[in-house]
C-alpha cells in the first residue's frame, strides 16, 4: 500500500512542527486576534486598532526573492522573518498605515521541523517588533515543485489609517527636498545579480572593509522604517518611496506627479562596500547598479522646503539627497553624479 510519505509528504513532521509553532505564534498575537491557532481563518477585531471615523485598510503582499538561496546554502534562516515582515511593513507604512496583522506562507521541498520553526520564530519576532499580530500562515511541503534544499517565503500584511489622513500633508511640489534613510545592505532585491557577482565560494570569506563575511553581508535583514516614517509624517513629509524592486528610478517615480521630476545627487552619500563588491565582481555599470539595487538608500521621503529643518530634527539620520523640479521632457528620476 502506498503512503503519503512515499511521495514526499511527511504528516508526522507536519504535526510535530504545528505543536512547536503554537507557542511562537501565541507570543505574536495582539489584542485584536480572536481565532485560536489552527482555525480555518484568522479573525481580527477592527475595533482593537483604535478609533477611526472612516477607517481604510491598506494591504500588501511580497516575497524576498532569491535571497532564500543564500540562506539555504549557508543554513541561515533566522533573519528571513525580518526580511519578509519589514518588506511588507514598509510598503504600507509609506502610505501612512499602521500595521494590524500579518500572515506568512512557506513553501519547501521538505518541511523540516527545525527549519520551519526557525523561519516562523523569526517572523513572529519581527511582528512583535512592528506591533503587528501574526494572524496565521501556511506551510506547504511540495517536493515535486521545489528541489531538495529549496524553499520560498511570502508574506501578507494588513494595516489601517483614517481616510482623512490620506494626502493630509499635500503632494510633492517643485522645491520640495528629498531625504534619504540608509538601507541595511541589499534588503530583498537584486540577489540574482548579486549571486552572479559574488558566487557561493566567496560567501565564507571575511572582508575587512565589510567587517564581516560576504555571506553575512548578503544576509543582513531588511530594515523597518516604521518609526522614522511616522516621525517624518508628523514633521510634514508629503510622500515616501520604499526603495525595493526597480530601485530609486522606478520607486520614486511612483509617488510624484507626472509633471514633476526628482533630481538625486548620488554623491550625497557613500556607496556601501557590498555594492562596490557586486559592481566589481560582475563588471556592472553604475547605471545598471542604480536600476537594480538600493545603493545604500532604502527609503526616500519628500518634504516641503520649509519643513526640512523640522524633519531633520525629528529624524537626525536623514541625508539630503535631492529635490523636486519641473519635469519638462526629461526622465521622472534623474541620477546626478554617476560619471564621477
Amino acid at each position: 500500500m502506498s503512503t503519503y510519505a512515499e511521495v514526499g509528504i511527511h504528516l508526522d513532521d507536519s504535526r510535530q512542527t504545528t505543536k512547536r509553532l503554537e507557542g511562537l505564534v501565541a507570543r505574536a498575537r495582539g489584542a485584536g486576534v480572536l481565532a485560536d491557532v489552527g482555525a480555518f481563518g484568522g479573525m481580527f477585531r477592527l475595533g482593537a486598532a483604535g478609533a477611526f471615523r472612516d477607517p481604510v485598510l491598506v494591504a500588501s503582499v511580497d516575497g524576498i526573492g532569491t535571497k532564500v538561496k543564500i540562506a539555504a546554502v549557508l543554513g541561515r534562516y533566522d533573519g528571513l522573518g525580518a526580511d519578509i515582515v519589514n518588506h511588507c511593513l514598509n510598503d504600507i507604512a509609506v502610505q501612512g498605515a499602521r500595521p494590524l496583522f500579518f500572515l506568512d506562507y512557506l513553501a519547501l521541498h521538505r518541511a523540516d521541523p527545525q527549519i520551519v520553526t526557525t523561519l516562523v520564530a523569526s517572523v513572529a519576532a519581527a511582528c512583535v517588533e512592528a506591533g503587528c499580530s501574526l494572524l496565521g500562515g501556511e506551510t506547504a511541503e511540495m517536493p515535486d515543485v521545489y528541489p531538495p534544499g529549496e524553499f520560498d517565503v511570502a508574506g501578507f500584511i494588513i494595516g489601517v489609517l483614517d481616510r482623512s489622513e490620506i494626502g493630509a500633508n499635500g503632494v510633492p511640489s517643485p522645491g520640495d527636498v528629498l531625504l534619504g534613510l540608509r538601507s541595511h545592505g541589499l534588503h530583498t532585491n537584486g540577489y540574482s545579480l548579486a549571486r552572479r557577482a559574488l558566487p557561493f565560494d566567496t560567501w565564507d570569506a571575511f572582508d575587512p572593509e565589510l567587517g564581516m563575511t560576504i555571506g553575512d553581508a548578503l544576509l543582513v535583514p531588511h530594515r523597518s522604517y516604521l518609526p522614522e516614517i511616522q516621525a517624518l509624517i508628523g514633521a510634514g513629509a508629503c510622500a515616501f518611496a520604499h526603495i525595493t524592486g526597480g530601485a530609486q528610478p522606478e520607486n520614486i517615480a511612483r509617488v510624484i506627479p507626472e509633471h514633476l521630476a526628482a533630481e538625486i545627487d548620488t554623491r550625497a552619500w557613500e556607496t556601501p562596500v557590498i555594492f562596490q563588491r557586486i559592481a566589481s565582481g560582475a563588471s556592472v555599470s553604475p547605471d545598471e547598479m542604480y536600476r537594480v539595487f538600493n545603493m545604500g538608500i532604502g527609503l526616500v521621503a519628500i518634504v516641503p522646503g520649509d519643513r526640512v529643518d523640522g524633519a531633520i530634527e525629528a529624524v537626525p539620520e536623514v541625508i539630503v539627497i535631492g529635490q523636486i523640479v519641473p519635469r519638462g521632457d526629461g526622465e521622472a528620476v534623474r541620477l546626478l553624479g554617476l560619471d564621477g
